[in-house]
């Protein structure tokens, strides 16, 4: 019988860690710093927006439709940004932190003055954490959060819908879509009748994408959790390029380079670091 307890877990994000360097994916998912015994992440400005809009966004979702919108998205997003503010969310100036804040207003009151599906009947799966067997005989777990699954009236179905705060667009060969489906065919009774990408920055409507096949996605899947499998047991997690974009900045927090600015929500220490992105941004001309 397998354990739950002792299954290799994997997502989205973590096989994609994985897939951009091993050596990533241990930093980001397994290494423990010794002195407080929690995993650790490091804050960024995009990523810190995307937060503040996804906990907007995922708070909707819990309520009937015609309460979403009694609040305006803006007035909701400033709570959340308090979360992120300052250092624990990456951000070294003001005027850096101001443009990226800015950026998230926009995209809520897009959204707030053309809803689309987000005012529509949508279904929430009871788990907090979606996650299923992707494999019993290897005791492995796929899990993950869905952004929002639409509630298709006329067939009784579901539409998958991810949101993208970011300014690129989501590559052809991604396994987002492709686990996704996975987990809510999965994890729930209804059909998975369509998909779609809502880039809120750029689009003001939904970018539909055909639904994989799901043999081929769960064979996909599987290849890849079977490679983190092992080499979680080899513990062999080594840069394939010797220090790459995806492993040198958390290099950076286990040689003291970073500066730990709090606790997250789920106990991981927080380090910021003036990356590239943040330097580019807080150039005033």
């Amino acid at each position: 019988m397998p354990d739950k307890f002792t299954a290799t877990w994997v997502s989205h994000s973590s096989i994609n860690d994985f897939l951009q360097c091993p050596r990533a994916y241990y930093l980001k998912n397994i290494y423990k710093d010794p002195s407080t015994g929690h995993k650790v992440t490091l804050a960024s400005p995009s990523l810190s927006l995307g937060q503040a809009i996804h906990s907007v966004l995922e708070f909707l979702s819990t309520l009937p439709k015609d309460r979403r919108f009694e609040t305006p998205l803006p007035v909701r997003f400033d709570e959340e940004w308090e979360k992120v503010s300052g250092k624990k969310g990456g951000f070294f100036d003001k005027d850096s932190e101001y443009k990226y804040k800015n950026r998230g207003v926009e995209m809520l009151r897009k959204v707030f003055k053309n809803p689309g599906p987000i005012a529509n009947l949508s279904v929430k799966m009871n788990a907090e954490l979606p996650q299923y067997y992707l494999s019993e005989e290897q005791n492995i777990m796929l899990c993950g959060r869905i952004d929002w699954l639409e509630y298709m009236a006329e067939t009784d179905s579901v539409h998958i819908i991810d949101f993208k705060t970011g300014k690129k667009k989501e590559d052809n060969e991604s396994l987002q879509l492709p686990i996704y489906y996975l987990l809510v065919h999965n994890c729930q009774k209804r059909k998975v009748t369509k998909a779609s990408y809502w880039y809120l920055e750029t689009d003001n409507n939904l970018t539909e994408v055909a639904l994989p096949d799901l043999e081929e996605a769960h064979k996909k899947v599987l290849a890849i959790a079977e490679k983190i499998k092992l080499a979680k047991q080899l513990n062999k997690f080594s840069c394939p390029h010797d220090g790459c974009f995806a492993c040198k900045p958390f290099e950076k927090i286990l040689k003291g380079e970073a500066e730990k600015v709090g606790v997250g929500q789920y106990g991981r220490d927080i380090y910021a670091l003036k990356t590239d992105e943040e330097q580019r941004d807080s150039v005033i001309l």
